[in-house]
């Protein structure tokens, strides 16, 4: 299984703000709706309520603490509405279960938003980032990708933004 962090990044590690993301890349959308299409997306659920619906032909598992947050969701979220196909929506509590419930066939990628970033960091073995040349006022933030602990081994530049690869070293054995 490859546990892949994915988001857009500003300059000053932005990714939030009051549950918005502070800019509009449609290349970003579409990028992540064709890597993360079939495969299990952990997100938060702000993140989750925030989208404001399931994704489309993924398994999204959605991290809460709070635990009668998917009989709310069932109750109030898809309105009756049927999921569309190879749609799916788990919720558990912790990032361990996320990870446990996940497709392992495939990618596993990491969603957002910073809390559930940082708790999956230390099993992240990729980043997929769009960085964005901007700074933007926020309240959420991607962790630092520290050169020490990330090699950049893609990279897709953009006008304004940039799509980019990271691989996480391997610490030495000797």
């Amino acid at each position: 299984m490859s546990v892949v962090a994915i988001a857009a990044v500003g300059r000053n590690g932005a990714i939030g703000r009051q549950g918005d993301v502070p800019w509009h890349i449609p290349a970003d959308w579409q990028r992540f709706k064709r890597v993360t299409t079939g495969c299990s997306l952990i997100m938060g659920r702000a993140t989750f309520e925030a989208i404001g619906r399931p994704l489309p032909g993924r398994g999204s598992i959605v991290v809460s603490r709070d635990p009668d947050a998917g009989r709310k969701w069932l109750e109030s979220g898809p309105g009756g509405k049927p999921l569309a196909e190879h749609t799916t929506v788990l919720f558990v509590d912790s990032i361990a279960a996320a990870l446990a419930a996940a497709d392992h066939t495939r990618t596993v990628w990491i969603g957002g938003g910073a809390q559930i970033y940082r708790a999956a960091w230390p099993l992240t073995e990729e980043l997929d980032i769009c960085e964005v040349d901007q700074s933007p006022e926020a309240d959420a933030f991607f962790p630092a990708i520290e050169p020490a602990v990330w090699h950049e081994v893609e990279r897709d530049q953009r006008d304004g933004y940039a799509f980019v690869r990271y691989h996480r070293r391997v610490a030495d054995q000797g």
